[in-house]
């Protein structure tokens, strides 16, 4: 009896610390991904060597306009570039020539380095929505984004594993000015997430602001050999490089902190409705600014982006998902390679107006797409909603979610002894099943990959637990993270350094708004 009483105690022990496992909060990370499939080539040699020439008929008889930037005006004519007024005109061979001295790939350092993540190569590092002044949530509906959203996109971030990344701004809080805001996000992204994040580049000044808070979080000596920042450069298609953003890359690659060199294309608008012709301005365009990052600092860590979308157009406004981008990610894909450079494009980009049907459909072609045409750096690759006007926290949440399936996919498929499982067909064997076999119990644990989002169950059990819909799993599933986060520990000295320089610069200028 005695005996009998021991073990139902064991076996309840058992129990108590398996119910402890599930239920305790573990943070974890899933490492950026790494490739083991391969890319989608949707251009022929001869295609790619023709939009090759053609970029480069672009840069030396179109050219390129500088705006409101004499210095960088100088820089090309002195490296021998034909400058008249703003227009650069850059000779065949120059900027790719320019462009060998940008690294293949590189390592952007977290303030925890198990969350470093190197981006070119065959790795994909995936980051979220950036930009949107909006947000968007179930409870709330549509509204200005505030610096407690802000916050709440950095905490879901942080405790999303599938993503690596802590990007950069999440979304725009308006009740901060704006002058000011960078100052609160780049604070936010340090002390409540340990991944790796981007500065600010709305300003020349905000990008030393960002510069000087990295070096009082990782050290002056360590910023300046090492890249801790990967920030957005964009480019105003057609052909056009303002002195704001020029002026950011500019501080960044002088303090040898990496930028993604973009074009913004909307096809039909700022670019050919033909995907060879969008092409064809891509490449001139990366080519002119990556050239530009290298004339400032050869060896500067850089990105090749490409930001494409279509038109409707009926109504003007840009749609997403759509087969034609997709075939210039692909291509630009192809291009980046053959120039040796880091990739950056695609995302979870939708038009829809809700986390709905559209929503899905649209992302997922994005995100798989992504994966495919070999993309290193996926910024919005959660989160995004209406073109990017709003960022989504159900929408946040259900993309997060999905980017475990990227990682399952790029795994490919392994074909060893465990893998072909014959003792499992010979234990089975005809008309039987595999729910009980030894193969079957020593893998099942992680054989499939498994949502943590969406609903599996029986309808009946499903209809007495609300029968909720997909919003309203992903509103529980933020509700349940932010509940359990916990900010990661910061040496209290680094932590009152970066408080003080905030406020010191936040007293030295007044506020603006504009």
């Amino acid at each position: 009896m005695v005996e009998a009483v021991s073990k139902r105690r064991a076996r309840g022990g058992g129990g108590a610390a398996r119910r402890a496992e599930r239920t305790s909060v573990r943070i974890e990370t899933a490492k950026y991904i790494e490739r083991n499939i391969p890319d989608f080539e949707i251009l022929s040699e001869e295609a790619l060597e023709i939009i090759e020439a053609n970029a480069e008929t672009v840069l030396a008889e179109i050219g390129v306009n500088f705006v409101n930037n004499p210095a960088a005006l100088d820089r090309w004519r002195e490296a021998g570039a034909e400058v008249e007024g703003e227009r650069v005109r850059i000779p065949r061979g120059l900027a790719r020539k320019l462009c060998e001295t940008a690294p293949s790939s590189y390592t952007q350092h977290a303030r925890n380095p198990d969350r470093n993540v190197v981006i070119g190569g065959r790795n994909l590092v995936l980051a979220p929505v950036y930009g949107p002044p909006f947000v968007r949530d179930a409870a709330g509906g549509r509204r200005y984004a505030t610096m407690e959203d802000f916050r709440k996109f950095v905490k879901l971030g942080y405790m999303s594993k599938w993503l690596h990344h802590s990007g950069g701004t999440v979304c725009e809080p308006t009740d901060v000015p704006v002058n000011k805001r960078h100052l609160d996000m780049l604070h936010a992204h340090m002390t409540l997430s340990d991944k790796p994040f981007m500065g600010s580049v709305t300003e020349p000044s905000r990008a030393q602001d960002s510069v000087e808070m990295c070096e009082i979080l990782f050290g002056k000596e360590f910023v300046q050999d090492n890249t801790v920042m990967t920030s957005l450069i964009n480019i105003n298609s057609p052909m056009t490089f303002d002195d704001v953003m020029m002026g950011a890359l500019e501080v960044y690659a002088k303090n040898n902190q990496a930028c993604i060199i973009s074009p913004f294309i909307v096809g039909g608008a700022m670019a050919p409705v033909s995907v060879a012709g969008t092409l064809v301005q891509v490449l001139a365009e990366v080519l002119a600014g990556i050239a530009y990052s290298q004339l400032i600092r050869p060896g500067a860590p850089v990105i090749f982006g490409a930001f494409v979308t279509s038109i409707d157009m009926n109504s003007g406004a840009p749609t997403f998902g759509t087969p034609e981008a997709s075939q210039v990610t692909y291509g630009a894909g192809q291009l980046a390679r053959r120039l040796g450079l880091p990739f950056r494009s695609a995302g979870s980009f939708t038009g829809s107006k809700l986390p709905d049907a559209q929503s899905a459909y649209e992302t997922a072609n994005s995100l798989n797409l992504g994966l495919l045409s070999g993309v290193n750096f996926m910024l919005h690759a959660c989160g995004w909603l209406e073109g990017g006007l709003v960022s989504s926290f159900e929408k946040f949440v259900l993309d997060a979610d999905q980017l475990g399936v990227l990682h399952k996919l790029a795994q490919g498929v392994t074909v060893d002894d465990d893998t072909l499982a014959m003792d499992a067909i010979r234990e089975v064997g005809p008309g039987g099943h595999y729910l009980g076999c030894a193969h079957t119990q020593a893998n099942f644990k992680t054989a499939f990959w498994r949502s943590d989002v969406l609903d599996y169950k029986p309808f009946e059990t499903w209809e007495d637990d609300g029968a909720r819909d997909s919003q309203a799993l992903a509103t529980k599933r933020v509700e349940t993270l932010l509940a359990q986060y916990q900010q990661p520990a910061m040496d209290p000295a680094i932590a009152e350094a970066l408080t003080a320089f905030v406020a010191q610069k936040k007293d030295s200028m007044p506020d603006a708004m504009m």
